[in-house]
């Protein structure tokens, strides 16, 4: 009996739609086919099943729409070979959380978007908008194609109407993963994200390609100096990071979903705590030069403050004068905000406002509280810093920062001038009044305007007239530097407290503990109206 039994699997034929079945994902695990991997390896870029691989947890991903793209058959409709759509989509995880990802497959048509099956793509985005889960798209494509006239017989109206894109952004973690060319479509892809990454010298974006910029306007230029990471990270700040490599692109965006929770009805994820919340840095103390004239490490600062290597800088690149980042205190995930004064002296410039905008959006979004280190001169002046509308960028700053209904807290290092210095929180918050919780260092300083210019316009005319301007101008400015004291401040509750430096991180690792407990009974889609 066992024998005829062995004999009868031994002998077991698949059904012709089984053995049609197996032969069609075959074909679609074949992609683009040995030429078209050959040569996609042979630019050093993995195949869009490899990337998707890297970036999740092993084993963990869930194909959907393998079966998606052209059969051909024979005069009696019979199968005979099948060609995949140039879209891998499905499901998987990253560090235990369940996300959708979704990756262009340059090797069949260049990734185009018009060579695909259109539905397949956005129904990866339907999915991770229904499901509330994070979506994370692994961006090359060579965007439209004008063959498509020729396959259809006609043409379309540009648009996706089924394309969730606006909704997703206001529920979950959106990012995109830029790595080669990103065409057309291939560049709102990357953009409408909460964080990009492009891989230096491989990754490329733009509206455009050079052939398209040459023939639309003339302009003969490399497809790096159009849209490279040089353009995007440091010029229009379209794109958040830069990456070394794929595994590095990966491996940020990792970092950058740990720090966010799965989606708006969630909380950030609080990871076990392994620093000491009481521990103290003396040499905070004397961090901060006295002179305004000196400059100092902000980032050093900030080392000290938050949870060792818990820092994740956003936008380095682009509006260096303020810096954003992702970091964690006591194990809680929150936005960080500071000022460079190594970059423009701190000053708010149109790129810095742009950065900050985003970013408090972001947090704002996904339930971060925020913690601002002020060191803020004011908003950059000029003529450059007028035709770049400088101070409308910084209006848009301001709403994001007033509707932001998560908890601040500002420590004054500082400086703190004008519509500049005011942005170190909300105000007035959404609903009328805010809840700003602000301290200050005792070299801080406030007001409508540094003292050394103060004095400058205020005393124009005796200065002129005095008989020593310069002992007299000195002079003036001691006598409202003593009535600039912080001390004064606080004398009449204009700030919370003046704390030692070296108090800092305990400080914080209190309040956020207050501060996570209110985002989490904050959970749920915000809404914004003044953008």
């Amino acid at each position: 009996m066992m024998k005829s039994n062995l004999q009868s699997m031994s002998s077991f034929q698949p059904s012709p739609a089984v053995a049609e079945l197996e032969a069609r994902r075959a074909a679609a695990l074949e992609m683009g086919g040995p030429e078209g991997l050959a040569k996609q390896t042979s630019l050093g870029k993995l195949s869009a099943r490899d990337r998707i691989n890297q970036l999740l947890d092993a084993g963990s991903f869930v194909e959907m729409g393998m079966l998606a793209g052209k059969g051909r058959y024979d005069a009696q409709g019979r199968f005979s070979s099948f060609s995949p759509s140039n879209s891998v989509m499905g499901a998987g995880q990253i560090e235990g959380r369940r996300i959708v990802a979704s990756a262009d497959d340059f090797t069949i048509r260049g990734g185009s978007s018009e060579s695909t099956v259109s539905d397949k793509w956005i129904y990866a985005e339907r999915y991770a908008h229904q499901m509330r889960l994070p979506l994370v798209r692994l961006v090359e494509t060579a965007g439209g194609s004008i063959k498509i006239l020729e396959q259809n017989q006609s043409t379309k109206i540009p648009g996706y109407p089924n394309w969730p894109w606006m909704p997703l952004l206001a529920q979950s973690p959106v990012v995109g993963i830029a790595l080669g060319a990103c065409a057309g479509l291939g560049a709102v892809k990357v953009a409408a994200t909460h964080f990009s990454v492009m891989v230096k010298g491989m990754a490329q974006v733009f509206a455009g390609g050079p052939p398209v910029v040459k023939r639309g306007i003339g302009e003969d230029i490399h497809k790096e100096q159009l849209g490279g990471v040089q353009v995007h990270t440091r010029l229009s700040g379209v794109v958040t990071n830069s990456a070394d490599s794929e595994e590095d692109a990966f491996a940020q965006t990792r970092r950058f979903l740990s720090y966010l929770p799965t989606n708006v009805w969630g909380t950030p994820p609080k990871v076990s705590a392994t620093d000491e919340p009481r521990r103290s840095d003396a040499w905070l103390d004397e961090a901060i030069p006295l002179d305004t004239r000196k400059v100092f490490d902000i980032r050093k600062i900030l080392k000290s403050v938050f949870d060792t290597d818990s820092l994740f800088e956003l936008s380095r690149g682009f509006g260096g004068s303020t810096v954003t980042m992702l970091g964690r205190l006591n194990g809680c995930a929150l936005g960080i905000i500071a000022n460079d004064p190594r970059v423009m002296g701190g000053a708010l410039t149109a790129q810095a406002a742009r950065k900050l905008e985003r970013f408090v959006d972001v947090c704002d979004t996904f339930h971060l509280p925020i913690v601002n280190f002020v060191d803020q001169p004011g908003v950059m002046f000029g003529s450059d810093a007028e035709k770049a509308g400088t101070i409308g960028m910084a209006m848009r700053a301001i709403g994001a920062i007033e509707q932001s209904q998560v908890p601040w807290c500002a420590i004054i290092l500082r400086r703190s001038f004008g519509v500049g210095g005011q942005m170190h929180g909300p105000q007035h918050g959404p609903d009328g009044y805010a809840l700003l919780h602000r301290f200050a260092w005792p070299t801080a300083r406030w007001g409508s305007i540094p003292v050394e210019g103060g004095v400058a316009a205020a005393y124009k005319r005796e200065l002129e007239e005095s008989a020593n301007p310069l002992e007299r101008q000195e002079e003036l400015e001691a006598y409202y530097q003593q009535l600039s004291s912080p001390f004064r401040t606080a004398e009449r509750f204009g700030v919370i407290d003046i704390i030692k430096p070296r108090e800092t991180r305990s400080l914080l690792c209190d309040w956020v503990q207050d501060a996570c407990a209110v985002t989490a009974g904050q959970v749920g889609i915000r809404t914004r109206t003044f953008r």
